[in-house]
């Protein structure tokens, strides 16, 4: 019996995991996602899409789609804390789990580079991109002339204020940890997840009084493509932090296994970084010279 157990005794740092039901079903969520967001356009634009006789124009299937990945996030996820708290993310294991945290954060890097992409691209060649759209705007001048910009020095100043405070806050938290803080780490955790929903509700109040629009020209086009897309990220975070301060509420995070803390911290220091150049690239230098909006 002794040499069956030893035989079967793992003796080296990987994790083999369990066979998962996630990554088929969580691709299944992804597909029809995508698929429904794609009909739920032509259903909003009063079109109709026609499959097997069926109509495929309408809300469900991105619903349906919705809940799935929602879904599998929660259960691969609440899988991967349970093989930690086993004690299955060893030294190895978790330096992976910081390499994909890596490539993740990099693949969203060059996401965002794509709309700074289209952005400068039509700031530095506007004869060719600006046409004729539902508001007319003439000349090859960046931003198009007609166009009101946002006064950088008012709201988006008062949000990179925010999210800076709120970068400092998820790294005192951090550091909490590090130094089995937990009353620390729960107050650090908790002023970050406040200042990111400020940081929403703000960009929010400026998208509704801006004074431009998504449709009016490419100006308004590239901006809230850009913009939005952030914004989206700082919803994530926001969600993300949120669930460590839960999990650390209930106790979760020692100073040597707090990965999940870590990659939150790193994704939210991202989100920092990204606002940064949004802010001096869209802000300051995408509106100088323009007529800035006042109300």
């Amino acid at each position: 019996m002794n040499d069956m157990a030893n035989a079967h005794q793992k003796n080296h740092d990987y994790h083999i995991i369990d066979p998962s039901p996630w990554p088929l079903l969580s691709s299944v969520g992804a597909f029809l996602l995508a698929l429904g967001g794609i009909v739920y356009m032509r259903y909003l634009g009063g079109g109709s899409l026609k499959l097997f006789g069926l109509e495929m124009a309408n809300p469900w299937i991105m619903i349906i789609g919705l809940a799935i990945t929602l879904y599998s996030m929660f259960g691969w996820w609440s899988d991967t804390i349970k093989e930690g708290n086993e004690g299955h993310h060893t030294r190895v294991v978790s330096l992976h789990l910081r390499y994909g945290m890596i490539m993740f954060i990099a693949s969203e890097v060059m996401f965002f580079v794509a709309w700074f992409w289209a952005f400068f691209d039509a700031s530095l060649f506007p004869g060719e991109a600006i046409q004729a759209t539902r508001v007319e705007h003439t000349g090859g001048v960046w931003p198009p002339q007609g166009i009101e910009v946002l006064d950088p020095w008012h709201l988006p100043l008062y949000n990179t204020v925010i999210l800076l405070l709120s970068g400092t806050c998820v790294t005192w938290a951090h550091h909490a940890i590090l130094h089995n803080d937990r009353k620390g780490l729960i107050s650090g955790l908790t002023l970050t997840v406040l200042l990111g929903l400020l940081f929403s509700f703000v960009q929010i109040y400026e998208y509704v009084h801006a004074p431009f629009a998504f449709k009016d020209s490419i100006y308004g086009a590239t901006f809230f493509m850009a913009t939005g897309f952030h914004g989206f990220h700082v919803f994530v975070g926001t969600v993300f932090l949120l669930v460590c301060l839960l999990r650390a509420v209930n106790g979760a995070f020692t100073p040597k296994q707090h990965f999940g803390l870590e990659a939150a911290a790193w994704y939210w220091h991202f989100v920092d970084v990204v606002w940064l150049f949004l802010f001096f690239s869209i802000y300051i230098w995408g509106g100088w010279g323009a007529p800035i909006a006042h109300g």
